[in-house]
C-alpha cells in the first residue's frame, strides 16, 4: 500500500517549509527592521509608517528663536534695544517740548 505522506516526504515538506519561513524572517529583518536600526544608529529619526529616515531639525532653526542656552543673552539684547528705543523717544519728546516752549515764548513776546 502506497501512502501519500511517507516519512521521507514529511521530512522534505517540513524542511522546505522551515527554509521558506527562515528565508521570510531574514528578508523581513533586512528589508523592514534593519533600515530603521541603521537610521537611528546614525542619529536620525525613522518613520516606520512612511519608511522615511529624516534628519531632526531644531525648532530654533524653524522659528528663528534662540536656543534655550542662549535665551538669557537674547533677552538681555532685546532689553538693551528697548531701552535704546525708549531713550531716543524720550529725547525726541524733550526736543519737541523745548521747541514748543520756545515758540510759546516767541508768541508771548510779540
Amino acid at each position: 500500500m502506497h501512502r501519500l505522506l511517507t516519512m521521507k516526504r514529511l521530512s522534505i515538506l517540513f524542511l522546505s517549509a522551515f527554509a521558506v519561513l527562515m528565508g521570510g524572517m531574514f528578508a523581513y529583518e533586512s528589508l523592514v527592521i534593519a533600515p530603521g536600526d541603521r537610521c537611528e544608529a546614525g542619529g536620525k529619526w525613522w518613520d516606520p509608517q512612511d519608511r522615511v529616515c529624516a534628519q531632526p531639525i531644531s525648532i530654533a532653526e524653524i522659528t528663528g528663536r534662540p536656543n534655550p542656552g542662549e535665551r538669557a543673552a537674547a533677552s538681555a539684547e532685546k532689553n538693551r534695544e528697548l531701552v535704546a528705543i525708549e531713550d531716543s523717544l524720550a529725547a525726541q519728546q524733550k526736543a519737541r517740548d523745548a521747541d514748543a516752549d520756545r515758540q510759546r515764548a516767541a508768541l508771548a513776546a510779540q
